[in-house]
Order: structure tokens, then C-alpha cells, then sequence
């Protein structure tokens, strides 16, 4: 696999995603009709850290919910795949969508997310939040809100290790071939 740097911490995940949530309400003006969207896996438990950190500076909930996008994916045999369960997601038309995710790459995961949400409804609009932006970008996607730019070479991988699913604490780190 390589060896890994580390460039992000949990100390330093925790106030990249603060940062977020206040450029997320400045930009809006609150989160009235707003929704979350975590991609699967890990931009749900980041939209959910989101959400908190909302909740606490604005002093009200936003609402959040997962987006898997694997049908959508232009890399992916969609012979066995299952479309969204439309009965699962929440109303989209005419509210404000903030879609989460780990790393931004190549925008390819992006774009599926935003297919995937057309599908669901009419968004007033779509805005992206990712942790990581790598560069590299194979479609013209830019995120709103970037928690760390990180220049990365097309041979190594940023990998985002988090509490809920990977270990026992937060960490970003760039591997090295």
C-alpha cells in the first residue's frame, strides 16, 4: 500500500468542520429549507457532525439524510443495482441541498450525487461541502465549502479514517506508492 502522512488530525477535523458550518449558515442565511445529504459512507457521518455544529451555533436543527449514489455511478455495472428508495428520502423541491462528502477528486462521485437528486425532485439549489479537496477534476465541479485543499499527486491516495467507521480516532492522511 505505501506509507501515510498525516495532514489532518482529529483536533484539526473538528475545526475544519466548524468552519464549514459557520460559511454554510453565513452563505445561506440560516438553514431554513435546507437539508443535509451525506454521500455514502463517510459524508453521512460528516453531515451529521454538520448538523450538530449547526444546531448548536444557530440554535436549530437542519435536517439530514444519505444519498448513496452507486446506481449513479458511470464507473459501476448498474446490471444488479437497485435505484433510490424514493420512500426513504426526504422532500428536495424548493429547498436548499448541501451535499456532504470525504474527498473530492475527480467530481465524478458529485455529479452522480447531483443526478441522483434530480431524480428525488427540484432543488432551489445544490451546494457541495467535501472535508478534502485534492484536485485532479475530470468534470468542471467546484465544492462550496473545502474543510483543507491538499495538492495530491494522481498516484497517491487521501485516505479520511473516522470515529464511526474506521477507528478509534479521526484522521486524514495522504499515502504514498
Amino acid at each position: 500500500m505505501g506509507t501515510g502522512k498525516i495532514i489532518m488530525d482529529e483536533a484539526a477535523i473538528r475545526r475544519a468542520l466548524t468552519r464549514i458550518a459557520h460559511e454554510i449558515l453565513e452563505r445561506n442565511k440560516g438553514v431554513t429549507d435546507s437539508i443535509l445529504f451525506g454521500i455514502k459512507s463517510r459524508g453521512i457521518y460528516l453531515a451529521e457532525r454538520l448538523a450538530e455544529k449547526i444546531a448548536q451555533i444557530e440554535g436549530c436543527p437542519i435536517p439530514t439524510s444519505s444519498l448513496d449514489i452507486t446506481f449513479y455511478r458511470d464507473d459501476v455495472d448498474k446490471e444488479n443495482l437497485q435505484p433510490i428508495d424514493r420512500t426513504q428520502v426526504p422532500d428536495v423541491n424548493g429547498k436548499k441541498v448541501i451535499l456532504v462528502d470525504d474527498v473530492l477528486y475527480t467530481g465524478r462521485t458529485a455529479r452522480a450525487a447531483m443526478d441522483a437528486l434530480i431524480d428525488i425532485g427540484r432543488p432551489q439549489l445544490i451546494q457541495l461541502a467535501v472535508l478534502i479537496d485534492r484536485g485532479h477534476r475530470e468534470l468542471p465541479i467546484r465544492p462550496d465549502f473545502v474543510g483543507k485543499n491538499v495538492p495530491t499527486s494522481k498516484r497517491e491516495n487521501v485516505s479520511v479514517l473516522l470515529r464511526e467507521t474506521d477507528a478509534e480516532t479521526d484522521a486524514v492522511s495522504i499515502i504514498s506508492p
